[in-house]
């Protein structure tokens, strides 16, 4: 009889939401790689899961389906939910970002987790769009709870960044918003935030915390990222400034002509959203101040933007950025 078998502790049981998104993926892999047995709830049609990730097909938004084809009845130590609204449109962010997390967390309670992981966003902390309420809504109701949570809110992600490399490559300019230097960020990758949010459950000093995270080195605005991106590729750097007026236009415009088209109120906010990017840092907010502060940010992991930038010119990498698509 081995002398230590009575110490070790058994592979926990994590549930894990939103598992087939590119960040979810990582997620996953991250926590089958540090000993976990992993329980996926996807729905049926969707992209294959990393090798030993048990898999259940159902709906997230579907209380009973939660219920039923997820949680089953078992006991779980952990949920990590990666899960977010496609969108950021009020309807589908109340439903994905609040409702359907305030259902996982009452049959997360009954399955007896006892630590929730949530992928939340930096950019709640100055709240002017609807998913960004939504997402306020939930954590407020996790922190409330009794469980053990931690609250993960990552800067940018690179596939939020990359959307200019096919256009720069075909000789056209990278657009910037005002001069480029109105806004910065601490890019991460997914592979780095997927092992920050598994380490979440063994790292004490991440519970009952909200955790903004970064990428490493220093924060890079969206002209760096261009003169970087020409540099990569051996060109001239070529600029195209889109002014702030413009959007602001843009979101006058929709937002008027949505109150008597419903189908423009859904642009209006996607135009609100843009803009919100286009003039915000993704960076932590000192409060005292009102101003982003990059020193605060915490950096996290070893790969930068401009590496992933050298490795997609290169063909070594792919982007499924969806609504990332910005341009």
């Amino acid at each position: 009889m081995n002398p230590h078998a009575a110490e070790a502790a058994p592979a926990r049981r994590v549930f894990v939401l939103g598992a087939t998104g590119t960040i979810g993926r990582a997620t996953v892999r991250a926590l089958l790689a540090q000993g976990d047995e992993v329980v996926c709830l996807v729905r049926p049609g969707a992209p294959a899961l990393p090798e030993g990730a048990q898999v259940r097909l159902g709906e997230a938004t579907d209380p009973a389906s939660l219920a039923r084809d997820g949680f089953r009845g078992e006991r779980f130590d952990a949920l990590v939910s990666c899960l977010a609204s496609r969108t950021g449109a009020p309807r589908d962010a109340w439903a994905i970002d609040h409702r359907a997390h305030v259902d996982a967390l009452a049959a997360a309670e009954r399955a007896g987790v006892r630590h929730f992981v949530l992928l939340s966003a930096i950019c709640v902390q100055k709240p002017r769009l609807a998913f960004q309420h939504a997402k306020l809504a939930f954590e407020a109701e996790l922190r409330a709870s009794g469980l053990i949570w931690s609250i993960v809110r990552p800067t940018a992600y690179f596939k939020s960044l990359s959307g200019q490399i096919a256009r720069v490559r075909c000789g056209k300019p990278f657009l910037v918003f005002g001069d480029g230097t109105l806004t910065a960020c601490k890019p991460i990758s997914d592979d780095d935030l997927a092992n920050y949010l598994a380490g979440c459950l063994n790292d004490p000093a991440r519970h009952n915390h909200i955790l903004p995270i970064g990428g490493p080195g220093d924060a890079i605005t969206p002209q760096q990222q261009g003169e970087a991106l020409f540099a990569l590729l051996g060109t001239p750097a070529r600029f195209r400034r889109v002014p702030i007026a413009l959007l602001d236009t843009i979101v006058a415009v929709t937002g008027a002509l949505g109150r008597f088209v419903p189908r423009l109120a859904a642009k209006a906010e996607l135009a609100r959203i843009g803009r919100y990017y286009a003039t915000e840092s993704m960076l932590v907010l000192n409060p005292a101040t009102g101003r982003y502060d990059a020193d605060a940010t915490p950096a996290w992991g070893s790969d930068t933007l401009f590496d992933h930038y050298a490795k997609l010119i290169q063909g070594s990498a792919t982007d499924d950025r969806a609504e990332h698509a910005i341009f």
